[in-house]
């Protein structure tokens, strides 16, 4: 099988949301896999039902292949790294994947609670922010190259970057106004690279038998 087809040469299929940073982490993987896959953006207020009915979570992203439904973000980036990795992003140590757990697990709920806290009444704002911030600080110690583990941009760096941009934009005067020097550069020179400028394109809503089928990596 090449990294540009399934086995019967029918392209995979990702149901994927813009802004979601889980969606996000996905198009990365893919785009740098260099893997052909089709994009179909959503809306989350009305999914299609197209879409429910290949994930199980009902969440995006999603990816349909001939052989299996992937229906995790880090399940998908590493689908699309082993079918190709040029740029060897899964060459890093096994601390990397520890470290995406604590992301992906309490700093992410310490994110969530600080992002959306109007959702949290009994919880305090500043408490969870503290909480992200622990993790944050910890990153910032790490970053004394380009990247988390060196020169190479790697998977770990994909895969929690989206929730870091995601962090700042909650109020980014303060982000900026932190003793993470490393941090703030780590996350502009992402937010000014080629590959974040592809992953956020704007494509139109897929609609079922309406729209045109739009390949990442065309």
């Amino acid at each position: 099988m090449t990294p540009n087809s399934t086995k019967t040469g029918s392209r995979p299929i990702l149901y994927s949301f813009r802004r979601c940073p889980y969606a996000m982490r996905a198009r990365l993987a893919i785009i740098s896999s260099g893997t052909k896959v089709e994009i179909r953006e959503i809306e989350l207020k009305c999914k299609p039902a197209q879409f429910l009915a290949v994930s199980p979570t009902s969440s995006v992203p999603c990816l349909v292949t001939d052989h299996t439904n992937i229906d995790e973000s880090l399940d998908i980036m590493l689908w699309a790294l082993r079918l190709n990795d040029p740029g060897n992003c899964l060459e890093m140590p096994d601390l990397a994947f520890k470290l995406i757990t604590e992301a992906d697990g309490p700093f992410k709920i310490a994110l969530d609670k600080t992002k959306y806290s109007n959702r949290f009444p009994n919880e305090d704002f500043e408490t969870n922010r503290r909480l992200a911030c622990h993790f944050l600080y910890k990153l910032n110690d790490m970053l004394t190259d380009k990247y988390l583990f060196g020169q190479t941009l790697t998977l770990a760096d994909m895969a929690i970057l989206p929730f870091i941009r995601q962090f700042a934009n909650i109020d980014m005067a303060w982000f900026k106004n932190q003793a993470w020097e490393k941090l703030i550069r780590w996350l502009d020179e992402f937010l000014n690279s080629n590959q974040f400028n592809l992953i956020m394109q704007k494509y139109p809503v897929w609609q079922h038998k309406k729209s045109s089928p739009i390949l990442l990596n065309h």
